[in-house]
């Protein structure tokens, strides 16, 4: 299992809709710089990060730069229409990108399961050519055993999970349902720490981010379940880091927790 980092690591960095800009937004290459300082193996760029809008020369650079660095490329982007997944198909091929994560569910569109098994179908054949993945993100909109279903029924080795622990508290799913649902389909793992906490008048609660090992989440569990389904997929490190008021302050907090969290999952990673 290697240890990487994603985009939804560095949020604030990159930008965050409604809320101010950073100085000096964080670019693809920046987060390939933040892997590098961090020393991990894996950076998977989704979609806060669009790579369709980039030029051709700048994925160029972006592949060139992380092999030299030895480090893997995972892309990210969301929905499932054939031709948005076939415009993604070629940028994993120019960034030598194993996987690509993705959601069932778009801006603008959120097909049925049986719609999306069906789109996913259509251009399955051309991504399992080129030796590439379609890793399916759980979120809210669907149960986890909608996903394993539809990968179940799809029964081919390039169509699997991207297994997210906190997506799904949003679908009435704690994560030891989730990870026990979806753990022997994963391809790809986001470790993203949380705690839940009853809000100040005592009448709720609210579920927030953690770094990795100071929150609810069992990290040594998720990945023994993970390892005995005899899966090994690529730990990326995601955050929930709350803002601070000030979105540079904010910045700084994200960084830090990163930098505790790649410490505690190293210890963790095989």
């Amino acid at each position: 299992m290697r240890l990487g980092i994603g985009s939804y690591a560095f949020p604030w960095a990159i930008g965050v809709p409604g809320y101010p800009s950073p100085k000096k937004p964080l670019d693809a290459m920046g987060l390939l710089q933040r892997a590098k300082a961090l020393a991990v193996d894996v950076v998977q760029i989704c979609d806060n990060l669009p790579l369709h809008n980039a030029k051709e020369g700048e994925l160029y650079e972006l592949r060139d730069t992380a092999n030299d660095n030895g480090i893997r490329i995972q892309i990210g982007t969301r929905g499932v229409r054939p031709d948005h997944l076939l415009i993604y198909l070629e940028i994993a091929k120019l960034l030598d990108a194993e996987i690509l994560r993705t959601t069932i569910h778009s801006p603008d569109l959120k097909p049925t399961v049986e719609r999306a098994k069906s789109s996913i179908m259509e251009v399955l054949p051309k991504f399992a050519g080129a030796g590439i993945s379609i890793a399916l993100e759980n979120h809210e909109s669907y149960r986890s055993w909608e996903l394993a279903n539809l990968v179940k029924g799809i029964h081919n080795p390039y169509i699997g999970i991207c297994l997210d622990t906190v997506n799904s508290f949003g679908a009435l799913e704690g994560p030891e349902q989730t990870i026990t649902e979806l753990a022997p389909y994963a391809l790809s793992l986001h470790v993203k720490d949380f705690d839940v906490v009853r809000v100040g008048n005592q009448m709720g609660f609210m579920i927030v981010g953690r770094p990795a090992g100071e929150g609810r989440l069992d990290i040594g569990w998720l990945f023994d379940q993970v390892l005995k389904e005899g899966k090994e997929p690529d730990a990326i490190l995601e955050l929930w880091t709350p803002f601070s008021d000030d979105v540079e302050n904010t910045i700084h907090k994200e960084e830090e927790w990163a930098s505790r969290s790649i410490r505690f999952l190293r210890g963790k990673v095989s």
